[in-house]
């Protein structure tokens, strides 16, 4: 479509305390804690930098500070390491800090009622009336394809919000949003008429589970805006994306990608642990260690 506006810019929302990992998370963000040989949300930034986004916009709060300093430069950390001679420790240190330049990384306080919502909010106003991507921090996706550049193929497709979507099982359907699907456009792609957050089985209206990955447009941040000033008129609840996102749908076009990969959640413990044994595993390195520690456990 002519005139259709390229996505550049991303939100990660990075403001919540991690109460699930308490008190794992009591002095260390969960957005710092390690997946594999890196923090997991270094694995968001870099899908963001590799799909082609170029500016990004981190929403925190109090007690972050780790964020920024993990992908703040330190020329003087990697000069003294390449004098030691430890070139394979300053060229790693050297590329977390290139990342920051790469996707113009910059931090934002969070303000505003509680609720998903609110860091997205937040960051539209600074960026602009463009698409944005959306990432939450908690996700690992491991994919030939990063589950990024898949929503952005999608919204090129559709001028359209789109959701990261993921097959599920029907007796999960109580732990997510479950997406109301219209019909499906193929290759993955579905379009979508709203969401029922964490529905019974027997209610839940299609097996998809609504992932961590949104494409967001202006009229779903106009939205959001409206349920902010409602809530400031009233002093109830939260400010919810998919609330946003459903409102919208009533009456506009919403799709569904279905992300092709594997997906890793990080915000609960089992969750966690689960994403940390399938990075060692899948690490040329360390697999075949683990692997052989596992066959001689005692039963």
């Amino acid at each position: 479509m002519i005139g259709r506006m390229k996505i550049r810019k991303a939100v990660i929302p990075a403001a919540g305390i991690g109460s699930r990992l308490l008190p794992l998370t009591k002095a260390i963000p969960k957005e710092m804690l390690p997946v594999g040989d890196k923090p997991v949300i270094e694995h968001t930034v870099r899908e963001l930098v590799s799909s082609g986004i170029t500016d990004i916009t981190i929403v925190v709060s109090s007690g972050k500070s780790l964020i920024q300093d993990h992908f703040r430069p330190n020329p003087a950390l990697v000069a003294q390491l390449r004098a030691d001679g430890k070139k394979a420790y300053a060229d790693a240190v050297a590329e977390v800090g290139e990342l920051s330049r790469l996707g113009h990384i910059t931090y934002l306080d969070q303000h505003g009622p509680y609720g998903n919502g609110t860091p997205v909010l937040n960051a539209a106003r600074n960026l602009g009336d463009e698409p944005m991507l959306v990432l939450w921090p908690d996700d690992v996706f491991v994919a030939d394809v990063p589950r990024a550049q898949q929503l952005i193929d999608a919204y090129e497709k559709t001028d359209a919000p789109v959701l990261a979507l993921m097959p599920m099982d029907p007796t999960d359907s109580q732990r997510y949003g479950v997406p109301v699907v219209a019909d499906d456009q193929g290759e993955g792609l579905l379009r979508i008429t709203g969401l029922r957050e964490k529905p019974k089985p027997e209610d839940a209206p299609s097996n998809y589970a609504a992932i961590g990955g949104y494409v967001v447009t202006p009229g779903v941040i106009e939205e959001l805006g409206r349920q902010t000033d409602h809530w400031y008129e009233h002093r109830t609840g939260e400010v919810y994306l998919t609330d946003a996102i459903n409102v919208h749908a009533a009456e506009n076009p919403v799709f569904g990608q279905v992300i092709r990969g594997d997906w890793y959640d990080t915000g609960n413990p089992a969750d966690y642990l689960i994403a940390q044994f399938a990075s060692a595993l899948a690490h040329p390195r360390y697999g075949p260690l683990l692997r052989n520690l596992a066959d001689n456990l005692e039963p």
